[in-house]
């Protein structure tokens, strides 16, 4: 085990450290992207858009579901400022089949390249066929429709060591104040001194920072107290979730981006008036859940992923 983490001083320029991952869930916000009417939507998303860019946000990361990738390609601010980072479909579905929706998602955002593709699923990587998913993602980057080529991994995937044997340019991994093990096990220190470029995924804790108890999803009740306990220590520091969420990953050295998702433009100014504030002074360490990993999992079971913020945070914007 490593000693506290390790903060950096405030970056001058935090919206440039923040990667948005558009979400699509209707419930989200009141006034979501996807909650406008369908007509609407396109002004929705290109009035997110705008207000990322205008706060200097450079980043947009996407997944190849539903109906979000079109909608940015409709979208997109002109000139657009974005990088775009691409995740893959499941290796399940087929090394072709992986291969072309990655093709897929650049066609429909119309754009002739991405900045960073991501093969969503650790697990892909270490199965059988993990060497030649990676050819397929190379081989993409040497063609010149990705920069960068990389992998999503949580702790428990060994995302150091996945990198010591593909070597990518770029990993996500989740950390936040509830599960700090990507800090105190030293993983995202051992990934930068790789030259890995370090994405930390899930600042909000899959938006479980922002739940009472009665309002957490299913599977995760048991964790309800040792939540309350933390929400309570940010009461008494009088600091609001969303600020300490984002002072925590954003002063984390070795994160080169912190991709935090957002669902309105209302949520995006929200979202950038807490990066923006003072940083607080307050006892990481001491917000951190001793079940970490058990919640990880229960995420996981009730549906979530350990690697976005898919909850609603509503109450925070």
């Amino acid at each position: 085990m490593q000693g506290p983490a390790v903060f950096s001083s405030p970056d001058p320029s935090v919206a440039g450290k923040l990667a948005i991952a558009v979400v699509t869930q209707p419930e989200r916000v009141q006034g979501s992207v996807m909650a406008a009417p369908p007509g609407a939507r396109e002004d929705a998303m290109r009035n997110l858009l705008q207000t990322a860019a205008d706060a200097g946000c450079s980043v947009v990361a996407t997944r190849p579901e539903g109906d979000n990738e079109r909608l940015l390609g409709q979208a997109w601010p002109f000139p657009s400022p974005f990088a775009v980072t691409v995740r893959t479909v499941p290796l399940s579905e087929g090394l072709d089949r992986v291969e072309a929706r990655a093709r897929r998602s650049l066609e429909r955002m119309g754009l002739p390249r991405g900045e960073v593709l991501l093969i969503s699923s650790a697990n892909d990587l270490a199965g059988a066929e993990g060497r030649a998913l990676w050819d397929r993602a190379r081989a993409l980057k040497d063609r010149g429709l990705f920069r960068k080529i990389g992998f999503c991994a949580t702790v428990e995937d060994g995302p150091d060591l996945l990198a010591r044997r593909f070597q990518p340019d770029v990993v996500q991994t989740p950390c936040n104040i509830l599960d700090q093990r990507a800090v105190t096990e030293g993983v995202l220190s051992d990934l930068a001194s790789q030259g890995v470029e370090v994405h930390v995924g899930s600042p909000f804790a899959g938006g479980l920072l922002f739940m009472a108890g009665d309002s957490l999803p299913h599977g995760l009740a048991d964790y309800a107290g040792d939540l309350s306990r933390t929400r309570r220590r940010l009461a008494e520091a009088r600091v609001d979730p969303m600020q300490a969420a984002l002072a925590f990953a954003l002063g984390l050295p070795p994160a080169v981006s912190v991709v935090a998702s957002v669902a309105s433009a209302a949520e995006m100014r929200a979202m950038l008036a807490a990066a923006h504030a003072p940083r607080p002074d307050l006892d990481w360490e001491a917000l951190a859940l001793p079940q970490a990993a058990a919640l990880s999992r229960a995420i996981h079971r009730s549906g979530g992923s350990p690697h976005d913020d898919l909850y609603a945070i509503s109450s925070a914007a």
